[in-house]
């Protein structure tokens, strides 16, 4: 009697999982998974996609294996499994009337033969047939995810599976802190620069270097040979004859003898009037007019390069 009492016992669970509905066997397997994914194999997918079904599944088919080397699966993934977590956040009376389970390769090669899949990832919405749930349409064929129109986002996924089930799904974009805090960072380091920027920005002497050197660029011809699309030097020259004719390289040349021209001027017109020491202000004179004459014989050399010859010649 006893025995029989104890063998009783032991057939209970058993009894109770075979009197359990299809439907309740899916809560309990989506509910037992962190993320809310029913992970299918050759039984189950027969169970969730069954013909008489008053739920609705979106099911991914999926080969995660390394050695199936399916590069869109993995980076699909993170994408579903977001989507699906989200959706287990939603009531219990509205979550379970639809769940989301995944298919690898691994466990239903059966299935993928079966339904003649050659490519992974797949994702397919499987209506309600039966039931309270059904499509307000009617429409109760299956239908495929379109990965070329709508990419592996999980916010795409989401906001189109949102379109089927009784509520929306309440996916929200993570905030993405790698980009806040190179925004962050940037923002710091534009404040800094500026802070250490800004007395030489607002000073008039940054602004007239920056003016003059305009000048002396444009006026060495840089115009003329950005629009004529000029090579920056030929094979044997940096500086080519003729007016109409003008490399790159002169530009660099003519304005840099020309800045140093009136650097030099500068010191023998402000500079060296303003110090006290004789010594030093006879030196700034001489070193002054040494570069002034030097300079100017570098322009009369070019000129005569340009004009093939120096034309002017005393009158006697």
């Amino acid at each position: 009697m006893i025995k029989q009492f104890l063998w009783a016992l032991l057939l209970v669970p058993f009894g109770l999982a075979a009197s359990s509905s299809p439907h309740e066997r899916l809560v309990q397997l989506a509910d037992a998974s962190s993320d809310g994914i029913i992970q299918l194999n050759d039984e189950t997918f027969d169970l969730v996609t069954s013909s008489k079904r008053d739920w609705s599944v979106v099911l991914q088919l999926t080969a995660m294996d390394k050695k199936m080397r399916c590069s869109p699966c993995r980076e699909f993934e993170p994408s579903f499994k977001a989507v699906s977590k989200a959706w287990k956040s939603v009531p219990k009376s509205e979550r379970d009337k639809h769940f989301f389970a995944t298919l690898d390769f691994a466990d239903g090669e059966k299935i993928f033969r079966r339904l003649q899949i050659m490519a992974a990832p797949v994702v397919t919405f499987y209506p309600a047939t039966e039931g309270p749930n059904k499509l307000a349409n009617g429409k109760v064929d299956p239908f495929q995810y379109d990965f070329s129109n709508y990419g592996y986002d999980a916010k795409e996924l989401a906001t189109l599976m949102s379109q089927f089930t009784s509520v929306p799904i309440p996916y929200r974009v993570p905030i993405d802190w790698g980009f806040v805090l190179t925004f962050g960072a940037t923002v710091l380091s534009c404040a800094v620069a500026a802070r250490l920027i800004l007395p030489v920005l607002v000073n008039k002497w940054t602004w007239a270097a920056i003016t003059i050197s305009t000048m002396l660029v444009m006026t060495s011809g840089f115009m003329f040979v950005r629009i004529r699309g000029m090579p920056y030097r030929t094979a044997e020259h940096t500086m080519v004859p003729g007016y109409q004719n003008q490399v790159g390289a002169e530009i660099w040349t003519v304005s840099s003898k020309y800045f140093i021209l009136s650097s030099s001027f500068l010191v023998l017109i402000i500079g060296a009037p303003r110090q006290s020491n004789s010594n030093f202000q006879r030196g700034a004179v001489y070193i002054a007019v040494v570069i002034i004459v030097m300079m100017f014989s570098a322009l009369i050399k070019d000129f005569k390069v340009k004009n093939g010859g120096y034309p002017f010649t005393y009158p006697f």
